[in-house]
């Protein structure tokens, strides 16, 4: 990692100076191991209060991290302190981010209601995503649902469909009829 100092009241001391770039060069390490990095480290004092700020850009961002105290040295530890949380909660950020290569398998494993009766497709194992879960709601109180009896949910479910959702005729509840994978059923009564 390149680091250029700017200032023109202070300086680091060598032994200082030397502790302050290892802890940078493992901050680097933990934003990027391709291509050179580059800190601009710009120190400043008003009075009795020595300021350091650090500017590192990554991922197309500028990140800064600001510290200030009496002394040198913990100026530079608060403003290292400063942007190791940004770079830590930009690298997370940038992990945990998925990125699906087409808007098809984005679209097949998204949920399609028919009129009569709620379904849902079974997602394809490699397209499930690592991210934050979604929650579909079904409303069973709007009465565009007819009830069935779980022979005619049998039926109506396909061999693409895992799983359905509906109000029995003769409880009037909501029951889950799933498919098993040795091609039983399971039933779930409420």
């Amino acid at each position: 990692m390149k680091i250029s100092y700017t200032g023109r009241h202070e300086a680091f001391p060598p032994k200082q100076q030397a502790k302050f770039e290892a802890k940078l060069q493992k901050l680097s390490k933990m934003i990027d191991r391709r291509g050179e990095k580059e800190a601009h480290v710009i120190l400043t004092q008003q009075r009795f209060l020595l300021k350091v700020e650090i500017t590192i850009r990554a991922w197309d961002h500028d990140m800064v991290g600001v510290g200030s105290g009496r002394d040198l040295v913990t100026a530079a530890n608060d403003a290292l302190e400063k942007l190791e949380k940004q770079v830590l909660k930009l690298r997370n950020k940038w992990r945990d981010t998925t990125r699906k290569k087409d808007k098809e398998a984005e679209a097949g494993a998204s949920v399609a209601p028919s009129a009569k009766v709620r379904r849902v497709a079974a997602p394809a194992r490699a397209a499930v995503s690592r991210g934050p879960k979604k929650i579909f709601r079904v409303n069973h109180s709007d009465g565009s649902n007819k009830p069935m009896t779980l022979e005619e949910a049998m039926l109506e479910m396909e061999a693409s469909v895992d799983y359905m959702v509906y109000r029995d005729a003769q409880t009037d509840r909501v029951h889950v009829l799933m498919r098993r994978p040795d091609g039983h059923f399971d039933l779930i009564e409420s």
